[in-house]
């Protein structure tokens, strides 16, 4: 399970459009961008003249009132105000800073009461947390939250909800955002606060939320227009752009990210579980700090494709050297549809592309897999490494995933 932080705006609209009619106000927000004409969006959306607003910065970030970047009851005047004074901005959240590029405008809902919910996805169970005092500070108040677990598999029933003294006026709510928490994939999703007119209407008025970056291939139609932006204060490069844009454009599943383009760790590896497997184990071996990349290309890309994604991780790779040299890891778990063959076809050819560097760079290469054609797949590269005369250790799917990992870290 990769978490994968999106925005408040996106949250919103994929909750409060599913869920079933009248339990919550349907939802109205504009998301603006660093580009977006302020002054175009009232004939977009009228109500923005017409109603008191709210309006906050929408970058993964909290904490956003204790930083004074949260304007209430507003009109549209204060509130353009407001972004024409932050936009493009840099600010300083924690330690991280950053420019303030995109901003969430809202209607303001009147409340008295406000409430706290929070789902988190741990390995054997999804745990629910409740409170009717939410709002600002609500870890001051942790000791009132009420706590239900629910097993992986499992439903959320009113029963239950009643057994943990739930207000019955939020039963059927509760047991529909978590049906659609599980239904869309979702690893943790936070409101704090939601609110309750006179109507028995719920209302979300501020919402963290964090999907399975691996199940992107689950919902081609519902997280069709999610984006997943890069953390607030992380630099993005310009390779993470290209295999992005290879990703849009392909049926296979190709991301990278960049932790750190001096370590000498890095990684080609297939499959979204896999690629965690690999990366835990790094970090449990004390390593963690030298991890470069992380990423995945699974999907059974094609050659060409694993040929793109390859030569962007070999030129990251291979731009200085380390005096003490670098590892490669290219490995995965078995494949169900992928051809290991044609894949490795791709990456041979920009190994073969960047061999020179790859001697006299003292890089170590490791590589694990299995699938269809993985025996072919695993001499072609095997032999390529004794043409190349560049260390390559190759293992088949008998060899355990973690167990390529220690001996290989040994020799770092």
């Amino acid at each position: 399970m990769a978490s994968k932080k999106i925005r408040e705006y996106d949250a919103k609209r994929l909750i409060l459009a599913r869920l079933p009619k009248g339990i919550a106000a349907a939802y109205r927000g504009v998301l603006v961008g660093p580009t977006t004409k302020l002054d175009a969006l009232p004939k977009q959306f009228p109500w923005l003249v017409k109603e008191k607003l709210a309006v906050k910065p929408d970058q993964l970030f909290g904490k956003r009132k204790q930083y004074n970047l949260v304007l209430l009851h507003s009109d549209f005047a204060g509130v353009k105000k407001f972004i024409l004074a932050h936009r493009n901005k840099k600010v300083t959240i924690g330690k991280a800073t950053d420019a303030l590029t995109h901003f969430l405008i809202e209607p303001m809902i009147a409340h008295q009461q406000e409430y706290y919910i929070s789902i988190t996805s741990q390995r054997t169970c999804d745990v629910i947390y409740f409170s009717a005092e939410g709002g600002f500070n609500i870890e001051e108040r942790w000791d009132r939250v009420k706590k239900i677990a629910i097993p992986v598999g499992g439903t959320l029933s009113t029963t239950q909800l009643k057994s943990a003294g739930i207000p019955e006026k939020l039963h059927h709510f509760m047991v529909e955002l978590y049906r659609l928490y599980v239904t869309l994939d979702f690893t943790y999703l936070e409101i704090n606060p939601f609110c309750i007119d006179v109507k028995g209407t719920v209302h979300l008025l501020d919402m963290v939320a964090q999907l399975d970056g691996c199940a992107h291939f689950l919902h081609p139609q519902d997280w069709k227009n999610v984006e997943f932006p890069r953390s607030f204060g992380n630099k993005s490069y310009p390779e993470e752009e290209f295999i992005s844009k290879l990703d849009e454009e392909s049926g296979a599943s190709l991301k990278l990210t960049i932790l750190n383009p001096q370590g000498r760790i890095w990684n080609i590896l297939s499959g979204g579980g896999a690629s965690i497997i690999y990366l835990d184990t790094i970090v449990d071996a004390g390593l963690g700090k030298e991890l470069a990349n992380y990423g995945e290309y699974s999907g059974n890309p094609t050659r060409e494709e694993s040929y793109q994604y390859a030569k962007t991780v070999l030129d990251l790779m291979t731009r200085k050297a380390h005096p003490k040299g670098k590892l490669l890891f290219i490995a995965g778990a078995i494949a169900n549809f992928t051809d290991v063959k044609e894949t490795f076809m791709g990456i041979v050819r920009a190994l073969k592309e960047y061999q020179e560097k790859l001697r006299t760079q003292k890089i170590r290469i490791i590589v694990r897999r299995g699938g269809p054609n993985y025996e072919q797949g695993l001499k072609l590269i095997h032999d390529t490494g004794r043409e190349m005369k560049v260390p390559i250790e190759v293992h088949g799917p008998e060899t355990p995933m973690v167990s390529i990992v220690a001996p290989a870290l040994e020799k770092l």
